[in-house]
């Protein structure tokens, strides 16, 4: 048993003690053989299989398990500046790389006063503390604190700014990134500078700020160079991705994903490879590869989540996934992700929701019917999206209107959408149905056309809703062939849009066709099946609004019994969630129903 210097770092393995300048540093037994395993066999890598076998003797654990050892490592590492020293060998395993031969003993060899380097001071241990114990707020102020004192190592700037972002505060991330890509430079390290490179990318892409963000991107493919096999590369490439994806060039913003991906299996790095997956993922749900897109995501959120990723990347993973299942009224899969991450989110020290994460979880609560909460949640989406993700106050403006319109205010629900066009989103279909409502409907036809021009990514992730919107309007403004033409896009594509939502959807449009067209019977089984599908992922209010036309289509067959079973269950849902529109309509149908009655009886 030796004792090993590194850096800053000592690896005691009598005591299983690991310091960092000299403070001890939490690891954990398994971590701990890890680095000790490879700082005693130094000059050669170790393969998995011999990993596997020396960590594990006699148990069989998969390499999953080896890549979380290996990622904690990293992590510990990363607070020296040393997590580039620990390198992945494309399918063979794992090597310490140091600038020079780490140094072993029985005992500690005495300090040198003349090369030993300053203590750090209480301040940014404090600071560091805070990290690994994922207190961001305490983090934060201690890395201020440590900063004012000139206590930061360039390693630290790029974990203050993790600890601005989980608070909420990206634009505060800003300056310490940009230290930390200058610090590297400056010390010749141009290949650690890409990573800060890469993240203020990001956060300016996050802010509405495109331009900015491919100047730091470009900046990252100068400091990059030609190191085409280095983690920094794949990262580059997943940012190239979301870059192009901005500039609504989906094609191009799936082959840079796609290269993310390649980099990130090559090296065995599960936070490339799971970030390049889920855009992969995105864009082919774009390009109409549906089943595939999903396969993609599922398979990512799963294999960064379970490889101890910093929340920045959790939360990239989880809402990349939340937003392809908002635009494709996937709310079955939207509701399971949107608990999984307000899980997720706690256990990682993000007690205030990012503002993303409170829009999802309102749309969410909105389609289910809990329309008070809801509008409450988008509020505080606002209020949270000015600070993080302001590019998206737009599609939350829309999912405000969305639930005025469901509660039946329709002043507040145009006003909601107005503001939304003008934030740069488009506010369809919610829009052209607060239209039908204002009896507009030749305006929410046209609006509906111009919504499926282009090739913004949630322009082509929300074409299915807005084709079956589409044709629902087009039937109510006598125009048979459009309607019948955006049925069959969507009929004879099920593979795209397998969605329950965008099934119910298509059968509402149809029905509203054959009404047109005086099939009624035919149209009262397309109601009955939208109201099945609606039923099945839980949207009370659409189910409601099914069962409200289907029962004024038994009113009009001469059904009563069955129109008063429809009205029963639609008074239920009324009452539940509180819509003034829906017990409006009740009323109206109510009395429809009565009159009928007496005329019967003569």
């Amino acid at each position: 048993m030796g004792v090993y210097c590194f850096g800053a770092f000592e690896l005691n393995e009598e005591s299983r003690a690991l310091r960092l300048a000299g403070s001890e540093v939490e690891t954990q037994p398994l971590v701990f053989d890890f680095l000790a395993i490879l700082l005693r066999n130094q000059d050669r890598a170790l393969s998995k299989d011999e990993l596997l076998e020396t960590l594990w003797p006699g148990v069989t654990v998969t390499e999953a398990s080896l890549q979380r050892v290996a990622s904690l490592a990293r992590g510990i590492l990363r607070q020296g500046g040393m997590e580039t020293a620990l390198r992945n060998l494309p399918r063979f395993g794992y090597r310490i790389f140091l600038d020079s031969p780490a140094v072993s003993a029985r005992r500690p060899n005495p300090p040198d006063p003349s090369s030993a380097q300053p203590r750090p001071g209480p301040r940014i241990l404090a600071a560091r503390s805070a990290v690994a114990a994922r207190k961001w707020h305490e983090a934060a102020a201690s890395f201020t604190e440590a900063d004012a004192s000139d206590e930061l190592l360039t390693a630290d700037l790029e974990e203050w700014a993790l600890a601005l972002e989980c608070m909420g505060r990206p634009s505060e991330a800003i300056a310490p990134l940009t230290r930390a890509v200058t610090a590297y430079g400056v010390a010749g390290e141009r290949l650690r500078a890409a990573t800060p490179a890469i993240a203020l990318a990001r956060i300016h892409l996050e802010r509405g700020e495109l331009a900015v963000a491919s100047g730091w991107h470009k900046r990252a493919a100068a400091l990059i160079g030609t190191a085409t096999d280095s983690r920094e590369h794949g990262l580059w490439c997943w940012m190239g991705s979301r870059i192009r994806g901005a500039e609504a060039e989906p094609e191009q913003a799936l082959a840079f994903a796609e290269q993310a991906c390649v980099v990130g299996k090559h090296l065995d790095d599960p936070v490339v490879e799971s970030l390049g997956l889920i855009y992969r993922g995105f864009f082919k749900l774009c390009l109409g590869e549906t089943k595939s897109g999903l396969e993609d995501q599922d398979f990512a959120a799963a294999l960064g989540l379970s490889s101890d990723v910093d929340p920045v990347v959790g939360g990239i993973l989880y809402c990349n996934v939340l937003w392809a299942c908002r635009n494709f009224g996937d709310w079955a899969r939207a509701n399971q992700w949107t608990l999984g991450y307000e899980d997720w989110c706690r256990g990682h020290g993000l007690e205030d929701l990012s503002g993303s994460c409170r829009l999802h979880r309102a749309e969410v609560l909105g389609v289910h019917g809990t329309l008070k909460e809801a509008e409450a949640l988008v509020r505080a989406a606002l209020d949270q999206l000015a600070l993080d993700a302001p590019w998206a106050t737009g599609d939350a403006l829309r999912v405000l209107g969305d639930i005025h319109l469901a509660a039946g205010d329709l002043a507040e629900a145009e006003t909601a959408y107005r503001a939304s066009h003008a934030a740069g989103w488009d506010p369809q279909p919610g829009l052209a149905l607060l239209q039908l409502e204002q009896g507009q409907a030749e305006a929410a036809f046209a609006a509906l056309e111009r919504s499926l021009i282009g090739a913004a990514w949630p322009t082509l992730q929300r074409r299915g809703l807005v084709l079956a919107t589409l044709a629902k309007v087009a039937a109510r403004t006598d125009r048979p062939g459009r309607a019948r033409e955006a049925i069959a896009e969507l009929e004879t594509q099920p593979q795209r849009w397998p969605m329950a939502s965008i099934r119910a959807l298509t059968a509402e449009a149809k029905a509203e066709l054959f009404t047109r067209e005086g099939r009624l019977a035919e149209a009262v089984g397309e109601l009955q099946a939208a109201c099945s599908r609606w039923s099945e992922i839980g949207s009370a209010i659409n189910a409601a609004n099914a069962r409200l036309s289907l029962a004024a289509l038994l009113i009009q067959l001469g059904d009563r019994i069955g129109a008063e079973l429809e009205l029963g269950t639609v008074l239920t849902v009324a009452k539940k969630v509180d819509s003034p529109r829906i017990m409006r309509r009740y009323e109206e149908l109510k009395g429809q129903l009565a009159g009928a009655k007496r005329e019967a009886l003569g």
